[in-house]
């Protein structure tokens, strides 16, 4: 299948009309689209796309080799590409030269220059998203745009990657998009179930009942399946927050999939939406983790390396070297 092909067909929903299932929505990076002034998924608003395709589409055009590894396995123990001023090929005049512009380019080339840094383009998204919605088209350069805002070092850049993503699905920020989203978290269609799960941590960074879907992630810790899992831990990590810390640990340390336990100890260390102090309050427990028998090596090595990307750090594997770090550190 075309993986350039994207997401065309858009019907819209009333804001509280019943919403019909779409099994053609795919989670991650590369999410489905959604309707016009809709806050549920229209059931005619995607052609199927393979999501191991579109998001590979998607981690190449952005970021290369080495963000489609992280996003697809976590890659904790290598460097995450990071979005900086080379990525835009548009200037900070730009920004205020897009008025003539349809909504899908204005959204594409603002958040193009947010990635950039440009001046002001960050708060022009803050001040045209709600505007947006219903008028977005998720294509393989919004994902790729979105996908290297999500990795940017600027938190507001992640905010606006967030803001961007969301109004491509169509989804508003109240209660009928929630209520949409918890129902889907709970479908038997896994594609949809995940993809809820990953939008569910969406909508409460935004300030949508985040308590309630942290509570809802948390339990999906507990799925049977691995992905499912992951997802949640994905989901738990956009939502943020120092009460979030303690529940991504908790999967670092007792998940049985590698794949889910680094995908915790990413979301510690480098993604998601943490501030540098909730990261920081996971050292100590960081720091249990690099010895405990009752974790592999594999995990061991984790841990060590989400040290160093939360302190800065260059000490070798060593728990000793680290906690004599940390008791002595200034």
């Amino acid at each position: 299948m075309d993986v350039s092909q994207g997401f065309s067909e858009n019907i819209g929903f009333a804001a509280n009309a019943a919403p019909a299932a779409d099994k053609r929505l795919q989670p991650t990076p590369d999410w489905g689209t959604l309707g016009p002034t809709s806050d549920v998924p229209s059931a005619q608003s995607a052609a199927t796309i393979d999501a191991k395709d579109r998001i590979r589409l998607a981690m190449l055009l952005a970021l290369g080799i080495g963000m489609l590894t992280a996003l697809l396995a976590g890659s904790l123990g290598r460097p995450r590409a990071r979005a900086g001023r080379g990525f835009s090929r548009y200037g900070a005049a730009d920004v205020g030269n897009i008025e003539r512009l349809q909504p899908q380019m204005q959204a594409e080339k603002l958040l193009e220059l947010a990635v950039g840094n440009s001046e002001g383009a960050v708060d022009q998204i803050s001040s045209r998203v709600d505007g947006w919605q219903g008028k977005l088209v998720w294509n393989s350069q919004m994902a790729s745009l979105t996908t290297a805002a999500l990795n940017s070092n600027d938190v507001r850049v992640r905010e606006s990657g967030i803001e961007v993503e969301l109004a491509a699905y169509g989804l508003r920020k109240n209660s009928a998009s929630l209520k949409y989203l918890l129902s889907t978290a709970e479908s038997s269609d896994h594609a949809q179930r995940i993809w809820a799960l990953w939008a569910l941590g969406l909508m409460a960074n935004r300030g949508v009942e985040p308590a309630r879907v942290q509570q809802v992630l948390r339990a999906h810790l507990n799925d049977a399946d691995a992905d499912s899992r992951r997802w949640a831990v994905d989901g738990l990590a956009l939502v943020g927050g120092d009460a979030t810390i303690p529940l991504l640990l908790g999967a670092m340390h007792d998940d049985s999939s590698p794949t889910v336990r680094e995908e915790a100890a990413c979301a510690i260390a480098q993604s998601g939406m943490f501030t540098r102090d909730e990261r920081m309050s996971a050292v100590p427990q960081l720091l249990n983790y690099t010895n405990d028998p009752s974790l592999d090596a594999q995990t061991h090595g984790w841990a060590f390396q989400a040290l160093g990307d939360i302190t800065g750090q260059h000490l070798p594997n060593d728990p000793a070297a680290w906690r004599n770090w940390y008791e002595n550190r200034n």
